[in-house]
């Protein structure tokens, strides 16, 4: 089915929206225009608070009590949608116009059944019979490539998984064939894996039906991997406009490049090629600068054209569709290749610090029959491994594969079951958290996820890192556990006035960088990172990445990095151990991991990886199904249920046995059934499209 309208779907024109407050008018996008054509994709990348999701907002006439359009037009399929009565609007919404949020639980009644929330659509929007409404429910709920469609279509929201829930969104959204489909951040709360399925599902559904879309999301690689057109915001305006080749091969805005040069794509390297953080930070909707938004962080700002009035959009030489908001675009040389001014040497991985062996962490959780026997969580299977002073050892693989479970053992949060964990010459393995001496505690620490959960609200940034000093037993009195805790402010960059600061006063930012402050003030030696930088902006994980790389190269910390984005694992670790289902499938150097031959699961990890990166090119594996249950895990292999090699193994020995580790080569290990000769034929999932041609 494809839209009969030859137009432009979606026209913003010059738009500005303010929101009103007791403080006065907060301009949030100004001058803002695109246009999506029929069966396009426009990507709106940039940092949070940059106006993405206000645009997508005021496109769906949803900006709120104090949100206003106080400037400009936004045109759907010609009218402008200001002169849409609130009726006209209500049917609009769903039928021709579709938004799909990041939190796929907000758009979900968790006490309607999922066919009964999907059938809704239709029978509101199009007069359809519940028969009718029936049908076209099982139609999209295969669309969207779930299993079992007639057990999905009777499950509450609670009981599917989180891409199953976020493919539930995208079927809603799709049962009214709609012209424009707005997907705001879609994938972030998502595993790569999930991404992957959730992105070729979209875009093969944008071709089926025609649909256009406006797709935002702040990761690059996504974009590229999505989209034909590009715009980039920075502070409430459009910078830089066009192709998706245009702005990756011809960028020609210094945020745009600094966006990119924030990122670890293939070829960075944390000694000899480190990420470029983008410095200052991002400026306040009332305290925007004069002339270029930008201008302030700018490696090219030069005073008198920079801040000199409005900048407009200037076309690109030889472009049409390209534009940029930079007064100083022509005179900058955008092939001048990055001055390093930061290059390290690599450090030498010392003593064995952490050694783990056969670990395992199984749950016992009640039947839920009375009288019935418990069943058991196997959360952690016979987990071995070593970890080195001043090393980084990643660990991945998708949610529930046991990575938390073996920081909270680790951390004496929770018991093991069975086999050891000996930190510096002495097992911890079975010592909760309260038994822990003051000397172990602080010498084993860890940065959380989400900086937000970790601070407590109502007390001073100051007072919560002297707390861990009290803690920690440093200092002899108040004075010295002062002075300590600015010292710590001056180790992770931020400014002592932030002493006197509330939580609430900080960027996401800021907050990780107390948060690892905490983790260092007691000369922390071992420091596990679960997922420290998923929940910031590109910009900013590349700032606070470079600051642990910098406190672990002062301190001969180990750091073990728990992540799912193999991009990152790829630029800052040195070894990387992948799990799935609670085993470790493979360990090695991360030149080894990243090479083939692979375990069949690190090469579908692999594939999965959204890279910002016209010159890769990717093999194209995208994983059928969803992990397996821990409480009811396969026989045989942990991973045979998805694998695709599995077919290649003789006989049925991923589905009898669990594979022995075995090592390839200098310490790589593995853990798979694939013969030596089969492991020899893998090729490489990530190639340069060059040497893919010289192949």
């Amino acid at each position: 089915m494809t839209n009969e309208y030859t137009g432009p779907i979606l026209e913003i024109d010059n738009l500005s929206i303010s929101f009103f407050t007791r403080k006065g008018e907060i301009p949030a996008v100004m001058d803002f225009s695109c246009a999506v054509q029929p069966g396009e994709a426009l990507g709106l990348v940039g940092e949070s608070g940059c106006g993405k999701s206000t645009v997508a907002l005021g496109v769906m006439q949803d900006l709120g009590e104090n949100g206003r359009v106080v400037g400009g037009t936004i045109r759907f399929k010609g009218r402008d949608l200001a002169t849409y009565s609130a009726e006209e609007l209500r049917d609009l919404r769903g039928s021709e116009i579709a938004m799909i949020y990041q939190e796929p639980m907000a758009s979900l009644n968790p006490a309607m059944r999922v066919g009964a929330q999907l059938m809704e659509v239709p029978m509101i929007h199009q007069g359809a019979s519940k028969q009718e409404a029936r049908a076209l429910a099982l139609e999209v709920v295969n669309d969207v490539k779930l299993p079992d469609p007639e057990r999905i279509l009777k499950s509450y929201p609670h009981q599917l998984s989180g891409g199953q829930q976020q493919r539930i969104v995208i079927a809603m959204a799709l049962m009214s064939k709609p012209s424009l489909l707005i997907l705001d951040e879609p994938t972030t709360a998502l595993d790569v894996t999930v991404e992957a399925g959730i992105v070729d599902l979209v875009k093969g559904l944008g071709e089926k039906y025609g649909t256009s879309m406006l797709f935002i999301s702040h990761n690059l690689g996504l974009v590229l991997e999505t989209c034909d057109q590009l715009c980039v915001m920075y502070s409430g305006e459009a910078v830089e406009r066009g192709s998706i080749a245009d702005v990756f091969d011809d960028m020609r805005h210094p945020y745009t490049q600094a966006l990119f040069r924030s990122i670890p794509l293939p070829g960075a390297d944390k000694n000899e090629r480190p990420l470029v953080a983008i410095p200052g930070n991002f400026p306040l909707p009332n305290e925007r600068p004069q002339g270029c938004n930008f201008g302030p962080r700018c490696d090219y700002f030069q005073a008198g054209i920079c801040d000199q009035g409005d900048i407009a959009m200037f076309p690109v030489p030889d472009n049409a569709r390209h534009t940029t908001r930079c007064a100083r675009f022509a005179d900058i040389d955008w092939d001048a290749p990055l001055k390093v001014e930061t290059e390290t040497e690599a450090t030498d991985a010392g003593r064995t610090v952490l050694k783990v062996d056969n670990l395992r962490k199984y749950y016992d959780v009640p039947s839920g029959h009375f009288g019935g026997p418990n069943r058991v969580v196997k959360a952690n299977e016979s987990l071995s491994f070593e970890a080195r002073e001043s090393e980084t050892l990643a660990i991945v693989g998708e949610s529930g594969c046991g990575k938390s479970t073996l920081a909270k053992v680790l951390m004496g949060l929770e018991p093991a079951s069975e086999g050891t964990a000996i930190l510096f010459d002495e097992p911890v393995e079975d010592i909760a958290i309260d038994d822990r001496g003051a000397e172990l505690v602080s010498r084993l620490q860890m940065v959380f996820q989400n900086p937000f959960d970790t601070l407590n609200p109502s007390i001073g940034i100051g007072r919560q890192i002297i707390r861990a000093l009290e803690v920690f037993g440093i200092g002899d009195n108040d004075a010295e556990r002062h002075e300590r805790m600015l010292e710590l402010l001056d180790l992770v960059k931020l400014p002592r006035e932030f002493a006197e600061r509330m939580p609430r006063q900080l960027s996401g930012g800021q907050k990780q960088r107390v948060g690892i402050a905490r983790a260092f003030a007691g000369d922390a030696k071992l420091v596990i990172a679960d997922e420290p930088v998923s929940a910031l902006d590109v910009s900013v994980q590349a700032a606070v990445t470079d600051l642990l790389m910098e406190l672990q190269r002062k301190n001969k910390t180990t750091l073990l990095f728990i992540s799912h984005d193999l991009s990152i694992v790829r630029y800052l670790s040195d070894r990387v151990m992948v799990m799935y289902l609670g085993h470790v499938v493979e360990i090695g150097t991360t030149d080894q991991v990243f090479a083939p031959p692979y375990h069949p699961y690190t090469e579908a990890l692999l594939s999965a990886v959204p890279i910002a990166d016209r010159a890769i090119e990717k093999q194209h594996i995208v994983l059928e199904g969803d992990i397996p249950s821990a409480m009811n895990p396969p026989s045989g292999c942990p991973f045979q249920t998805r694998c695709h090699w599995k077919d290649k193994v003789e006989g049925n020995l991923c589905e009898t046995e669990v594979p022995s580790d075995r090592t390839l080569a200098n310490g790589h290990k593995i853990k798979c059934h694939l013969s030596e000769d089969m492991l020899a034929r893998m090729k490489p999932v990530i190639a340069t499209k060059d040497t893919e041609k010289s192949d």
